[in-house]
């Protein structure tokens, strides 16, 4: 069964997944947990002096980043965001499984991925909607009921956005799905300088590039 963090591999760049899966661990270093671990703390963080976020790994100035929870505190699911009915759950659904950070209660229930990285300037990466979709999916298989979104959070910038299961979005999961299927050998490199420059598998690949890590977090 497909995993969510596998179908995220591929939809940013299938030859990156190709030499990942060579590779047995895919545990998030300490500086992605640290950057994620804020996602549980807003409340506290909100409060926080500058003194103390200074310390913390967010990526904007404190009084900038108390005002980003300030907006976030203004959403309709912001008791959920900070009291989720669950954290850290694995869904299994008919096509992938993997976990959902939090899952937030509603009627339906939404499930939420914690992003390390940054956001766009709109929506979510084009890799984080499918994984948001995979989600979605998997947690109305496990509940037998429709979940129409997902969400995904950017803790160290306090943004969060949603994911609708749009066609497009599904659309984008189907593919990036049957694209996981077909790979059975090194998939032809992609012309896109930026993705190649941060990625960690370049040397592997044969692209020259600049030395990044992953925007994936993973």
């Amino acid at each position: 069964m497909h995993t969510f963090a596998a179908l995220a591999r591929v939809a940013y760049c299938p030859r990156q997944y190709y030499y990942a899966r060579q590779d047995e661990d895919w545990t998030p270093p300490p500086d992605v947990r640290r950057r994620r671990d804020l996602a549980f703390r807003y409340p506290t963080l909100r409060r926080a002096s500058d003194a103390d976020l200074a310390t913390e790994p967010i990526s904007r100035s404190p009084a900038a980043y108390r005002a980003a929870l300030d907006r976030l505190a203004s959403r309709e699911d912001w008791d959920a965001l900070v009291d989720p009915a669950a954290r850290g759950v694995v869904l299994e659904g008919r096509e992938c499984r993997g976990v959902a950070h939090k899952i937030l209660d509603g009627d339906p229930p939404t499930p939420t991925f914690v992003s390390p990285g940054r956001p766009p300037a709109e929506g979510v990466w084009r890799p984080q909607r499918v994984r948001a979709v995979a989600m979605a999916k998997a947690l109305a298989w496990e509940r037998e009921r429709e979940v129409p979104a997902a969400v995904v959070e950017y803790p160290a910038h306090g943004v969060v956005r949603g994911v609708r299961l749009t066609t497009r979005n599904r659309a984008a999961y189907r593919k990036t799905v049957r694209t996981l299927r077909e790979i059975d050998g090194p998939p032809p490199r992609i012309d896109d300088e930026d993705k190649c420059d941060a990625c960690d598998y370049r040397e592997r690949c044969g692209v020259r590039t600049r030395s990044l890590r992953s925007l994936l977090g993973l």
